[in-house]
């Protein structure tokens, strides 16, 4: 005898050795003993084993199922029952275990109740489980299509749209990514190496802006309207202001003006643009601002924390009066200042100077003399501003005239698609007399945020700590001051807006702060701008370095320069790009002075191999 059964979903047939009420002992078709449970078998025969299964899956094989289907009715039906309505007379064996099969080959169709018990899918769910196999069967179709394109090299419209997503944030159930990493799987390539031979990547700094932007700026960097509301008239200063930034600056965010008051004593006026006067809260350009917190800047290009309206409606620009917060001082001939007047105002830009014409005039080693000749507007004004910004390091207990010589570089790319590195000397004439008038500015404005008791974010160093963060004003050693907060950059950071929007309610008495103190609100928003301003940071680091490979790549160099940070993590002089490298000396000291031999370098890779050559001596 033998048996017909079921065991995990699979019809089997085998012979039967011994029988008893619970199990059978048989031996499969390949002759393996086996033990089934009775309530698995289903049908017991003598004809051949293999014969009887072949006829039963073909018999299955020709049952019409939506058939089989319509004759079942709306009640539980045993196999044995459907099997007779269907065949039209009682079952042959073969018949049964063909219904069976067919049966448990459609689970859409018939739900299994008990052993050999079944009740018909009502039709409205059957035809809603038809109709997604039948997009799962064209979602497949499709996904083979553009699996197939891809690996012919083309690259379809839809993988095309989604491969932001695709790369750096993918959605792996998506048919768009499945598609995509069956090509890569295919043609046994990374992703990135198949968007780049498809042309669905131009080059590795896009790949990077669009990993960045999908994180960072998953709705992406255009803006939405948002009209510059109308401001209430200003009072017009009396002054002419100046203001002194790179050649590629747009967003002028502060100016300085000079007022002579005879006697040696001068006015000086530190003006910041105001875009909080205009910012309702809860607005829409007030929510860009606490979405976007920073303006992005990497070689190349920048994604503004403001839109271009904005920026054109509030940045210091020379031609016109602009609305500023102004803070005004009188500096005796002594340099002794007097205590801050502030203003709500509009002031005339005279000048956007430029740091790129202006610095081979104004350095070091000239144009800081008041007797000689004026090379450019303002000048005059700014050789007494380095003085006067000179007794301000001194008040902060900050000058170091001896202190060796510090560098900034900093990465263009020419039209011709080499790259320019730039370097800027850190506390150059120009750089010491803005960055003095700027800390002046936002450590008065700092102190009366806290004195008046209004919370802000501020920058706090005490003692010896690092800095950081808060909502609570203490003193920043580093900057030898005893409050300090940023104020002067309100176009390109949302913490400077904030700020201003609190200043601005102590300057003017019609005007509500944006925040009260132990406002959660406010926590929220210091975390979220250092995340973002640390991010944002890093991306422009990481785009630097790419073109630094590349900017080595392009002028052939095999040996580098470098100082040591720690360990084997060095810095490369003239660049603005720290990597590791090889070889070094277990003993080298921080701030060690090296010579590098260049291995390899791969920029599209983001690789360079460095090999240690030679301790140099210190930088002089």
């Amino acid at each position: 005898m033998n048996i017909f059964y079921e065991e995990s979903g699979q019809f089997k047939v085998a012979a039967v050795v011994q029988k008893n009420d619970a199990t059978y002992q048989a031996d499969t078709q390949h002759g393996k003993r086996t033990k089934v449970k009775a309530a698995n078998v289903f049908v017991e025969f003598d004809t051949p084993m293999g014969a009887f299964l072949a006829q039963a899956q073909a018999e299955a094989a020709e049952i019409d199922t939506d058939l089989l289907w319509e004759v079942c009715g709306e009640e539980e039906f045993s196999a044995e029952a459907i099997a007779e309505e269907y065949f039209g007379h009682a079952p042959a064996k073969t018949e049964l275990a063909a219904t069976l099969i067919a049966l448990y080959a459609a689970p859409m169709y018939f739900y299994k109740k008990a052993k050999g018990i079944f009740k018909a899918a009502p039709e409205e769910t059957l035809k809603q489980a038809l109709a997604a196999v039948e997009r799962k069967k064209q979602q497949d179709a499709q996904i083979e299509a553009w699996s197939e394109a891809l690996k012919q090299g083309e690259m379809p419209s839809e993988i095309a749209a989604d491969l932001k997503t695709i790369l750096h944030a993918p959605d792996k159930q998506a048919p768009t990514y499945k598609a995509f990493t069956k090509a890569a799987d295919a043609l046994k390539l990374a992703p990135l190496a198949l968007a780049m031979q498809t042309g669905g990547v131009a080059s590795i700094p896009q790949y990077l802006r669009d990993g960045f932007e999908v994180k960072h700026f998953p709705k992406g960097t255009a803006f939405a309207d948002m009209p510059v509301p109308a401001l209430p008239a200003l009072p017009q200063a009396a002054v002419q202001a100046f203001s002194i930034d790179d050649e590629d600056t747009t967003e002028v965010d502060d100016a300085l003006s000079v007022t002579d008051l005879g006697n040696g004593a001068k006015r000086v006026g530190i003006h910041i643009a105001a875009p909080a006067l205009a910012v309702a809260s809860g607005s829409a350009i007030e929510k860009t601002i606490m979405e976007r917190l920073s303006t992005v800047y990497f070689p190349g290009g920048k994604i503004t924390m403001l839109p271009d309206n904005w920026i054109a409606a509030f940045s210091l620009d020379a031609g016109g009066h602009r609305p500023a917060v102004s803070i005004y001082f009188d500096v005796d001939a002594d340099f002794n200042i007097s205590a801050p007047v502030h203003k709500i105002e509009a002031v005339y830009i005279a000048e956007n100077l430029r740091i790129q014409a202006i610095e081979p005039h104004f350095n070091a080693e000239t144009g800081l003399d008041a007797e000689g000749q004026a090379m450019f507007n303002h000048h005059q004004d700014l050789i007494w501003l380095h003085r006067f910004a000179t007794a301000r390091q001194k008040a902060r207990g900050k000058y170091e005239p001896d202190r060796a010589p510090q560098y900034d570089y900093g990465i263009g790319l020419n039209e011709d698609g080499s790259v320019a590195v730039s370097r800027r000397e850190r506390g150059s004439p120009i750089d010491t007399l803005v960055s003095e008038m700027m800390i002046l500015a936002n450590s008065t404005w700092a102190q009366m945020l806290d004195e008046n008791g209004l919370p802000g974010l501020f920058r706090v160093q005490p003692g010896n700590s690092k800095v950081r963060m808060s909502t609570q004003s203490e003193p920043h050693s580093g900057m030898g001051v005893q409050h300090y907060g940023w104020f002067t950059s309100p176009l390109r950071r949302a913490a400077d807006y904030i700020n201003q929007k609190q200043l601005l309610s102590l300057i003017n008495s019609e005007a509500e702060p944006l925040f009260h103190s132990n406002d959660t609100a406010l926590f929220a928003a210091l975390r979220d701008f250092d995340a973002a301003y640390t991010a944002y940071a890093d991306f422009q680091r990481k785009m630097e370095s790419y073109w630094s490979l590349v900017y080595i790549r392009q002028q052939a160099l095999k040996e580098l320069k470098a100082t040591l940070l720690k360990e084997d993590l060095v810095r490369i002089d003239g660049l603005p790009l720290a990597v590791r490298a090889t070889g070094i000396p277990f003993d080298a000291l921080p701030k060690s002075q090296l010579l590098l031999a260049v291995a390899e370098v791969d920029a599209d890779k983001q690789f360079i191999a460095l090999n240690y050559l030679k301790m140099l001596p210190p930088a002089a």
